[in-house]
């Protein structure tokens, strides 16, 4: 089969496609024959060995994707062979097949492509758990998305509206930011030729914002969170700009609110009952036409260069996937 495969740290340039052994199926795992995978923010770190996981080289990377079950391990009960899933991994997606983990698969609802649903569980997943359990959000609350065009800024557009927020999302170009209206923003900022200090405080009439989605980092952060509402949370999720933001800890104090960090994974190897709840409650959201799961970038393994570059360099507009 053929495989995406990082044999030295780098950039996605070092990455090449090779023929290799179909993996073997341990116990409590199947074998998928992968349709679609999605490419994520960590994948770009890890092939630079730059992420909390550090796989031994040689090894093939992404963390997503969905498929169909070639094969079913021992002790597995709730998957059989032909079945649709959705499935989440460490390493091995960017592959023709993987193994899994059994427990990690769901069903893929019919209303669904391969490609949408490869896109599902980090993103969703990601953005459902900071909105949901870590920000606490309620109803009639306002988030404001940085980086709202990316895979789990139009996550987070679509889950925050669906729970009943106002949405004010910002991006850095008008394109990017009808994209974002399309997935339900009621508000916009193009913080490249907008004063986002002055826009926020329009737009909430001097209250400012309860809650701000960060997966960008850089220059925006400490802007944005001295525009926060008594009681606001901002969220950490990354730092795709590059740069790690100092904010200034007394603004915690004099704006009262919170910097609360977001390590998804860390929390679903912690919670997987929690997980699978938040997930079975993205898949009803999906079923209700709630959340779209867009995908406008599909690249062929092969173009696997082609496709870690529209995400570093932030041209993605929903998730970018890749498809053996």
């Amino acid at each position: 089969m053929k495989a995406v495969l990082c044999k030295e740290l780098g950039l996605a340039d070092k990455l090449v496609v090779e023929d290799v052994a179909t993996p073997e199926v341990a116990p409590g795992h199947v074998l998928v024959d992968v349709k679609a995978a999605g490419l994520n923010f960590p994948d770009t770190l890890i092939i630079q060995g730059k992420y909390q996981v550090k796989p031994d080289l040689p090894f093939t990377p992404g963390g997503e994707g969905a498929g169909v079950v070639a094969a079913v391990g021992e002790g597995v009960k709730h998957l059989n062979v032909g079945d649709k899933i959705i499935f989440m991994c460490q390493t091995g997606a960017f592959a023709e097949q993987v193994v899994v983990p059994a427990i990690t698969a769901i069903p893929m609802p019919d209303t669904l492509s391969f490609e949408m649903a490869a896109g599902i569980t980090l993103t969703y997943g990601t953005s459902y758990h900071a909105l949901k359990q870590r920000a606490q959000l309620q109803e009639g609350e306002t988030v404001l998305v940085l980086g709202a065009a990316g895979g789990v800024g139009i996550a987070t557009v679509e889950l925050a509206k669906a729970m009943g927020a106002k949405v004010i999302a910002a991006a850095s170009t008008d394109e990017k930011l009808e994209f974002c209206k399309k997935s339900g923003a009621d508000e916009l900022i193009n913080y490249s030729t907008e004063d986002l200090k002055a826009r926020i405080k329009e737009i909430t009439g001097g209250k400012g914002v309860d809650v701000i989605y960060d997966p960008v980092g850089g220059d925006y952060t400490e802007t944005a969170f001295r525009n926060m509402a008594p009681n606001g949370r901002l969220l950490v999720i990354g730092f795709a700009a590059g740069d790690i933001p100092k904010v200034p800890i007394n603004l915690c104090l004099l704006k009262q609110a919170s910097l609360v960090g977001v390590f998804w994974g860390a929390w679903v190897a912690k919670n997987p009952g929690e997980q699978m709840q938040n997930m079975q409650e993205i898949m009803g959201m999906v079923a209700s036409g709630q959340v779209r799961a867009s995908v406008n970038d599909v690249f062929p393994l092969a173009d696997v260069e082609k496709a870690y570059a529209c995400l570093t360099e932030r041209r993605a507009k929903g998730k970018v996937i890749l498809t053996p």
